[in-house]
């Protein structure tokens, strides 16, 4: 049961059931890293543990999945779906750029691959159009959500004028109907960045407007 209400109305923008499972189960691992930086004070050891999950993503496409609910959800509902464990790998092998000691405008878009993957792979599943800005929106999605967490000034100042260049493009399109799902989280990302909070009305109305128009 997912217990995150917005989360829970991205995931019902999905156009089919098995689209709405990928991107719960891709959401999900990204979960798990998050959580496996924020736990993590030794950068060595958050490097360590991410790789172990990057290995364990790339041996699904030879192997059947470890008794581990997150790995089992990425075979279930992303690989039968055609995709690549070796694909999915690189949303690990991006969280990896937190494990720097300072943030440079390559850590930070090498970071923004993990949002890049999760919205070109979400966008497979579901069908969007090839004229869809995934990457973009997926890039804005992934700073966006990192500029609160950064303790440095000016690492979050580059992190959010990146977000806000890559959003841009993305909230500017017209997104296939197939492709709503990211593009809504494209435009909740933008919010964000603009301080309205999770749960306010008007990132429901904005994701509902989208959801209708595309726009």
């Amino acid at each position: 049961m997912i217990s995150d209400p917005e989360r829970r109305m991205i995931l019902a923008y999905a156009p089919t059931a098995a689209a709405r499972a990928g991107l719960a189960a891709l959401l999900a691992l990204d979960d798990r890293l998050a959580e496996t930086v924020r736990t993590t004070s030794e950068p060595m050891l958050g490097q360590i543990r991410l790789q172990w999950w990057h290995d364990a993503l790339i041996a699904l496409d030879t192997a059947p999945p470890p008794p581990e609910p997150v790995l089992q959800g990425i075979a279930r509902d992303v690989l039968r779906m055609g995709l690549a464990g070796s694909m999915v790998a690189g949303i690990a092998q991006a969280w990896q750029a937190l494990m720097q000691a300072e943030l440079d405008d390559l850590a930070l878009r090498t970071y923004g691959a993990r949002g890049r993957r999760i919205f070109e792979l979400a966008g497979i599943l579901a069908g969007a159009s090839p004229a869809d800005p995934l990457t973009p929106a997926g890039e804005g999605w992934a700073l966006a959500d990192l500029v609160d967490g950064l303790s440095d000034p000016a690492e979050a100042a580059a992190a959010r004028a990146i977000a806000e260049r890559s959003l841009a493009q993305a909230t500017a399109a017209r997104w296939s109907r197939n492709g709503r799902t990211m593009g809504a989280m494209a435009h909740l990302a933008r919010l964000g960045l603009e301080g309205v909070p999770r749960g306010s009305p008007r990132r429901t109305a904005r994701a509902l407007w989208h959801r209708m128009t595309g726009k």
